[in-house]
């Protein structure tokens, strides 16, 4: 069995694929180690590398620097009325930031706990 992706791994392209395609919708590594038959130490193992993997990708990239526009948005149901605040809970807040004179937008999402 050989696999492009990962050297030395006893696991098929096919089954990879599958479990990358699982992990980017989110699926837990119990729900994928039942889809795939596969055992969850080693779904645990490849969740671990793509995140090593992503962490590797993102600390590429390169700063921003000089001026820099920042704004923050929240993406949700409405609040509902006669509630006092900024009715946030329960809505995902969205970051953007843009370099002026220049080339850059960026922009994600923040997960809060």
């Amino acid at each position: 069995m050989k696999n492009r992706y990962i050297n030395h791994s006893h696991i098929s392209e096919k089954k990879f694929r599958a479990v990358l395609r699982y992990f980017a919708k989110d699926f837990t590594a119990d729900q994928v180690s039942d889809l795939t038959n596969l055992y969850r130490a080693t779904i645990n193992k490849l969740y671990a590398h793509f995140r090593l993997r992503i962490a590797a990708l993102l600390t590429d990239r390169r700063k921003l620097g000089g001026e820099v526009e920042v704004d923050e948005s929240y993406f949700g149901a409405r609040r509902v009325r006669g509630k006092r605040g900024r009715g946030a809970k329960g809505k995902v807040p969205v970051v953007g930031l843009l370099k002026r004179h220049g080339k850059g937008l960026h922009s994600g999402y923040l997960q809060l706990y």
